[in-house]
């Protein structure tokens, strides 16, 4: 790192737990954000504060006038843009030192795997289903750790799942795909602003942890949120030995 980055980054080099040569892994590190939305946009915005050297947003829909009340990363002036260009554009003035990549597409097939494959983390700030088990499937298949996050109405979670590690639950083990589950989307059901800017900022907290070798993520529990009480609950759960995707 330069005499500039040290002095913008000093209050991570500063944390015994972080340091330099945390803080150099995170100027090395590329993520990729697969939604620029109302979890991707804190998530965004605190991993390229906090200096994350390249940051890939991935989200093939546009800026509406609905978004804005979370979406922070998007302004009136960029409605109708790519959420990805406009993401892009806000980084940009957070810190023109991180490389932003912007991908206007919903990422399958082999371009998820080979953006999978760049990654040294990924996080999934997505808000369905199909997209966040290819997601899961393409990390356990690469065994790139991936951060998991979702908030409808009042409700918020997190995961993080790391395949590196032997005997780790995937997204399928906790979820199974396939499972007759009700998908319930912000655009019918709300969501509470705040809400995702706590769950997309936990996001990024864990991601930065994942990257700089610092602390315990949240491995094998599932972080539950009640926005209207402000209660926390941790569940926790194990490898299903008869997951169709890890096991």
């Amino acid at each position: 790192m330069n005499d500039e980055q040290l002095l913008r980054y000093s209050r991570h080099i500063l944390l015994d737990e972080i340091g330099i040569e945390g803080q150099q892994r995170l100027v090395n590190a590329k993520v990729l954000i697969v939604g620029a939305g109302g979890l991707g946009s804190p998530a965004a915005l605190y991993l390229a504060a906090a200096g994350l050297g390249h940051i890939t947003l991935a989200d093939g829909d546009q800026v509406d006038l609905t978004n804005l009340q979370r979406q922070i990363l998007h302004t009136q002036e960029r409605i109708g843009q790519p959420k990805a260009c406009s993401g892009q554009v806000a980084l940009a003035h957070i810190n023109p030192e991180v490389q932003v990549e912007a991908i206007n597409i919903r990422l399958a097939g082999e371009a998820l795997a080979a953006r999978v494959a760049e990654a040294d983390v990924v996080l999934d700030c997505c808000d369905n289903f199909s997209t966040r088990h290819a997601v899961n499937r393409e990390c356990v298949r690469q065994r790139t750790p991936l951060v998991s996050g979702a908030a409808i109405r009042f409700a918020g979670q997190l995961a993080v799942f790391d395949s590196r590690q032997k005997d780790t639950p995937c997204y399928s083990c906790l979820f199974p795909e396939g499972d007759d589950v009700e998908e319930e989307r912000c655009a019918v059901m709300g969501v509470f602003a705040p809400l995702t800017g706590i769950i997309g900022a936990m996001q990024a907290a864990e991601a930065l942890k994942l990257i700089a070798g610092a602390g315990e993520v949240v491995l094998g529990r599932l972080w539950l949120l009640d926005g209207l009480s402000m209660e926390w609950r941790s569940v926790n759960f194990s490898k299903d030995p008869q997951c169709s995707v890890c096991a």
